[in-house]
């Protein structure tokens, strides 16, 4: 136990970088791939062959390597970031393409019947999509949007590549000093705790848009 407690400082100190970096990822890519959703449903051919080709790109390649590129490819055109500014970037430009192809799914799924039935209760356009068609597309996207939630806590551990103390950063330096695996099955803790949370959240949302059913 003396052990564990003088390591971990270190462990919670990394677990609030990964923590930062989950949620102004989900800030960040959750409107974005509203409006890349939305793009990718353009009547405007050129706008809706540019977002494909940019959600193929992303979902395309690793996460780690749009990481390598950004951090360590871009300084060579003279683009430089912060590392954790770096990560940012990538995950928000990952996590964006993967929310686009989820909510464009759920949007797909809402019939044009109910956009016509919400039209003749006299809402317009923007009041029909905020009042009628989001809510539904959220109760529809919510498992895969749980799923991929779930998969950024697990993701972030990949900015090891560029040198920041996250989680298990924290939890590689202290089993390499020390010899001993504690300071990881610790993080694997932390890491069940973190998606345990969310897990746990997402079934509380699922509940709330039940009224929907």
């Amino acid at each position: 136990m003396k052990y564990i407690s003088e390591i971990m400082p270190s462990l919670l100190s990394g677990t609030k970088v990964t923590v930062e970096l989950f949620v102004i990822t989900l800030l960040l890519a959750i409107p974005i791939g509203i409006l890349l959703a939305l793009g990718l449903r353009s009547r405007f051919r050129l706008l809706k062959i540019i977002l494909e080709a940019y959600v193929w790109l992303m979902r395309g390649t690793p996460l780690l390597l749009q990481l390598i590129f950004i951090f360590y490819g871009l300084p060579t055109i003279g683009i430089v970031f912060e590392r954790f500014v770096a990560a940012v970037i990538a995950f928000v430009l990952n996590y964006a393409a993967y929310f686009a192809e989820i909510f464009r799914g759920g949007l797909q799924s809402v019939s044009q019947e109910q956009s016509e039935a919400a039209a003749l209760l006299g809402l317009s356009k923007q009041q029909a999509f905020r009042f009628v068609i989001m809510p539904q597309v959220v109760k529809i996207v919510l498992p895969s949007m749980g799923n991929e939630v779930i998969n950024l806590v697990k993701d972030s551990s990949l900015v090891y590549v560029l040198g920041i103390g996250d989680l298990l950063r924290a939890g590689n330096v202290a089993t390499a000093r020390d010899v001993t695996l504690v300071p990881l099955v610790l993080v694997g803790i932390i890491y069940l705790l973190l998606t345990g949370i969310l897990t746990y959240i997402q079934n509380k949302i699922e509940r709330g848009f039940s009224y929907y059913e």
